[in-house]
């Protein structure tokens, strides 16, 4: 598996053993910096590219547009599935459940996120891992704009950053139809879990503007 080149440590950093979420192998005791190019005139709806620094492939994201629910699959590099992604239907708080590999089955659940409230003028989502069952205090917990490409994630409901995603705007990007961003992931956070929070936070913000 490709590992990311590491970045610099951003001031105020937490952490100084591992946190994995979706797994160890996807903490490393460095920053990293993701590059995420979302393909905005797609059909296939392959639709994210995540890279690091160097433009090394260190995920991809595939939609299934034609299931019943939305579903998405993250996969590492070499197009092997590690969680997939699925929307709650029939859920008041735009409820996302993750689920190990491909599979949907309430044991493989890994983390699930809904927003906060339903009206929102900003973002702001909670995350709750899945030993989490009574969901009184999420687990981490996204903040920010997401229009602006201009989020925090934060562990708990604490002031305590782990990423913080920033927007990349080129003449090229808007012209070829591509929206591109990138995400610092502080040491020893899982930055697979951090992608997975992105792109459920892109699905939100979509069925926002199409409402």
């Amino acid at each position: 598996m490709a590992q990311p080149i590491p970045a610099p440590t951003p001031a105020g950093t937490q952490f100084t053993s591992p946190v994995p979420v979706i797994g160890p192998q996807y903490c490393v005791p460095y920053p990293v910096d993701l590059a995420i190019v979302k393909k905005v005139l797609t059909i296939s709806d392959g639709n994210f590219v995540v890279t690091d620094i160097n433009g090394n492939v260190i995920f991809k994201v595939k939609g299934k547009l034609l299931s019943l629910r939305d579903r998405r699959v993250l996969l590492d590099g070499a197009g092997k599935p590690i969680v997939t992604l699925r929307e709650k239907i029939m859920s008041a708080h735009d409820r996302w459940q993750v689920f190990r590999g491909e599979s949907v089955e309430p044991n493989n659940l890994v983390f699930s996120v809904k927003r906060s409230s339903i009206i929102q003028l900003k973002t702001k989502l909670h995350v709750f891992l899945a030993n989490n069952t009574t969901e009184n205090v999420c687990d981490y917990k996204i903040e920010g704009s997401w229009s602006e490409r201009s989020c925090l994630i934060y562990a708990g409901d604490s002031s305590t950053v782990v990423a913080q995603m920033h927007k990349k705007h080129t003449a090229q990007s808007i012209l070829i139809g591509k929206d591109n961003f990138s995400v610092t992931v502080y040491p020893n956070i899982d930055y697979a879990f951090i992608v997975a929070l992105i792109v459920i936070l892109d699905d939100i913000n979509a069925e926002d503007k199409e409402e």
